[in-house]
């Protein structure tokens, strides 16, 4: 369908919403229409406002973003993001084609026995290495927010569906604004200019090679608490055999006790009243 159609079908699907299929983002809650013409979609929509310089930058690096994540062999689907024109603001969405339940990797590690689970991780995380590896030299300050939630696991690998915010050309601080700016949560908003370092530390994981891969080795142990002794044997071993230089150096020194979630992390899922899961 063109952009007309698709507007046309989104505002449909919005009056009409049906319960989400996650209620664990930041930013959103994602729902898949239960008829229609984009009943094999999800849509993710994202606050709106009256800021269009904003808004229309958010869609340039979306499309920027969404270009460079493929460009580095990032299995990603079909993914569209438009504005919607509203009385008085415009509002950021998302459309993306919808990935079958069953192939969701968190639900995926938890029903696996163990060599599977690790063979699981093990394709994730030379994913996420490669996508590394496949920036390195790009200009822009670009990050990557690989965790469990974000990946399925599809016939020719690892599926990641994660581009809000599109982490390409914003600064730290501009992210940071960007993180205030869209959080669905007004006690965020609110705390947000008084403690500018603490909700701008929350994006820090997101451009750090070394710290995605860790923290798929930490989302691991929490996930599945009784294999710790084997998941960080793995995570070892996967540095050793798959990462090199600093990077490496910087992974294998977080490995010697489980990784935690940053603390900035807990904390806002918890003023967020996001629903928890043992690896978050």
């Amino acid at each position: 369908m063109d952009r007309d159609q698709l507007n046309v079908a989104v505002r449909d699907a919005l009056a009409e919403r049906a319960e989400p299929v996650s209620r664990l983002g930041y930013f959103c809650a994602p729902f898949r229409p239960a008829h229609g013409p984009l009943s094999d979609r999800v849509i993710k929509t994202y606050r709106g406002g009256r800021d269009p310089e904003v808004l229309s930058l958010l869609a340039e690096r979306h499309d920027a973003y969404a270009a460079c994540l493929r460009d580095a062999g990032v299995n990603l689907p079909e993914t569209q993001f438009l504005v919607l024109e509203e009385i008085g603001f415009r509002r950021p969405v998302i459309v993306q084609q919808a990935l079958p339940p069953e192939t969701m990797l968190r639900d995926m590690l938890l029903a696996s026995d163990l060599d599977r689970a690790i063979a699981l991780l093990d394709q994730t995380a030379i994913s996420i290495a490669a996508f590394w590896q496949a920036v390195a030299d790009r200009p822009e300050r670009i990050g990557y927010h690989p965790s469990i939630r974000n990946f399925a696991m599809g016939a020719d690998g690892p599926i990641f569906f994660d581009t809000f915010p599109p982490l390409i050309g914003y600064s730290r601080a501009e992210m940071g604004k960007l993180l205030l700016r869209f959080s669905e949560s007004a006690l965020i908003r609110g705390i947000g200019p008084v403690l500018p370092e603490r909700i701008r530390a929350i994006q820090d994981e997101w451009y750090s090679p070394a710290g995605t891969i860790v923290g798929l080795i930490g989302s691991a142990v929490r996930l599945r608490p009784e294999d710790e002794v084997a998941l960080l044997a793995w995570g070892r071993e996967f540095a050793e055999t798959h990462v090199s230089g600093a990077m490496k150096d910087e992974v294998l020194a977080e490995l010697d006790a489980p990784p935690r979630l940053p603390a900035i992390w807990t904390t806002t899922r918890r003023i967020l009243g996001l629903e928890g899961k043992p690896n978050v």
